[in-house]
């Protein structure tokens, strides 16, 4: 069965670490590279009641290796403290019945025996300061920026492949590459309006890019939700700080998607928001998204084009639609243009689009972008744009397309995980850890026979985080995805993200469908963790 849209977080996803470096190096060299960012020894002890990892590798973003918390969690730190065991189970049972309200739900693509699930929320707030936002934040804005101009050199002049920064056969044979876009002058050269960045980070200083989500990520919903549910269930702790809104996200989004209109739109563009349909696993999103926007949730049915125009269909007779926010696939978009068989989409839509009479965020063609080969590039791609060197790192990857990197792989699979360079969900790879020696073996045959197709990774130590059980408190690994616009007016990142949990002790899988769950994400003022 196809996939129909993006999976969004409800898809196996391990979380892993990227490892890259242009100049070559022998198999150890990488191999004691990748090996400084793991480690899997935790140790448990109490500081003031709450249990924490004391690490010897994993770095725990709530406690200092002395045992004392750090600035920005002493308020978190008390809370906690002071917090006794049967208020802390209240609070947890109080979100489960508010997300069931709510009625936020996800799906799992192919698992026959699922029903709409809730995704488990931690009531224990992520906190970051704002010295750490700021970096961060200036990291995302230049990686999204150039994101935008490596995009539009590759469907313009491609300048990046002229001058061998990056083989032409990962950007043209890429099976997300739409030729229909050479050419094409899009609103303002902005191709990604919405991106979600996933990053983690393993010490008190460095973010790495796990991955760029630059196609139609999901998630924002319950970043939003997070915060409401938040500062219902613990006014107290909400009250000791001043945390950065993320409430105002609909209004940036739209101001957004307005921004790069078509210009013969007027002062007043119509935007729709285009889903596939109650059964895409994001449906709530899409729904929770029109609602807070203000605009119309539609199908493809409900559109129609005409003279190269595109139309929503009302009681009222057809309106002129501007700007349409799709949460569908390239390949679904247009009957027409790309598949066939898809009943999804809206027949004539590229038609409009190439005409610029419409704008489709994102643009068609942005998979590119987030392609598993692709990212490996990605520093070297920074500088030949901007001349800067990454705010964000990425950090080791072997590429099979390497004779070398093969080699290393082949004997090394059952401590790697091996991904399709085109995969996303999690669908595709193999954990090398967890396999068995046929699920190896099966996957050594794929390696060899189509090398280009895959990369390899270690799997990644993520930092730690408290989390809030029945048994007690205890140290869980995240990750966090940051949602970035980008618009005629610029770039704006919202501040905090979906922090993803590994509700699992010792587990590193983030997602909701093995066991993962979410955390509001908190940016504070530096001084406020301690005496302001």
């Amino acid at each position: 069965m196809p996939l129909l849209g993006q999976p969004g977080i409800g898809l196996p996803v391990l979380a892993s670490i990227l490892v890259y470096s242009r100049r070559k190096r022998t198999a150890t060299d990488q191999l004691w590279m990748a090996l400084g960012l793991l480690g899997f020894s935790t140790k448990s002890f109490s500081v003031s009641g709450v249990r924490s990892v004391a690490n010897g590798r994993f770095f725990d973003e709530m406690t200092k290796p002395d045992g004392l918390p750090r600035a920005v969690y002493e308020r978190v730190n008390d809370w906690l403290a002071s917090a006794p065991p049967e208020l802390l189970a209240s609070r947890r049972s109080q979100a489960e019945l508010m997300f069931r309200r709510i009625g936020i739900t996800f799906a799992v693509y192919g698992d026959k025996d699922s029903t709409e699930r809730l995704i488990p929320f931690d009531i224990i707030p992520r906190v970051l300061g704002r010295s750490e936002w700021t970096r961060l934040e200036a990291g995302l804005k230049q990686r999204v920026k150039v994101l935008n101009m490596f995009l539009a050199d590759i469907y313009g002049k491609g300048e990046v492949i002229k001058a061998g920064i990056i083989p032409q056969d990962i950007v043209y044979q890429n099976e997300h590459f739409r030729p229909e876009m050479r050419g094409v002058k899009v609103p303002h050269d902005v191709y990604v309006h919405i991106s979600g960045i996933d990053i983690v980070r393993v010490d008190d200083h460095d973010f790495y890019v796990l991955e760029d989500n630059a196609r139609t990520p999901s998630g924002v919903s319950y970043m939003l939700e997070n915060r409401e549910v938040m500062m219902r269930l613990v006014p107290e702790l909400f009250s000791r700080h001043r945390v950065a809104p993320v409430e105002n996200y609909p209004d940036a989004l739209l101001t957004s998607l307005r921004s790069v209109a078509p210009k013969a739109s007027g002062s007043d563009p119509v935007c729709v928001l285009l889903t596939p349909g109650i059964y895409n696993s994001a449906y709530y999103e899409h729904s929770f998204l029109a609602d807070k926007l203000g605009v119309e949730l539609v199908e493809g049915r409900d559109l129609l084009v005409r003279d190269k125009n595109v139309y929503m269909r009302t009681t009222q007779g057809p309106q002129r639609v501007d700007v349409i926010y799709r949460r569908l696939d390239d390949d679904f978009l247009d009957p027409l243009a790309f598949r066939p068989d898809s009943a999804l989409g809206v027949p004539g839509l590229m038609s409009a689009y190439l005409a610029g009479n419409v704008t489709l965020a994102n643009a068609v063609g942005t998979g590119v972008a987030d392609d598993k080969a692709v990212y490996t590039y990605m520093p070297e791609i920074i500088k030949f744009y901007l001349g800067e060197e990454p705010l964000l790192k990425n950090v080791p990857t072997w590429r099979c397309r390497e004779p070398d990197s093969l080699k290393y792989v082949l004997a090394h699979l059952p401590e790697l995980v091996v991904k399709e360079v085109n995969g996303s969900g999690g669908y595709g790879m193999l954990v090398g850890p967890h396999a068995t020696q046929a699920q190896i073996a099966e996957f050594a045959v794929k390696l060899q026979n189509d090398p280009d197709g895959f990369i390899a990774q270690p799997t990644l130590n993520l930092s730690t985080c408290p989390a809030s059980f029945e048994s007690g408190i205890g140290p869980r690994h995240v990750d966090l995805r940051p949602f970035v616009l980008s618009g005629a007016d610029g770039v704006r990142v919202i501040p905090g993200g979906l922090t993803r949990v590994a509700l699992k002790e010792g587990s590193l899988v983030v997602n909701s469908s093995q066991g993962g769950g979410t955390k509001d994400t908190w940016v504070i003022d530096d001084f406020e963790g301690g005496q302001a």
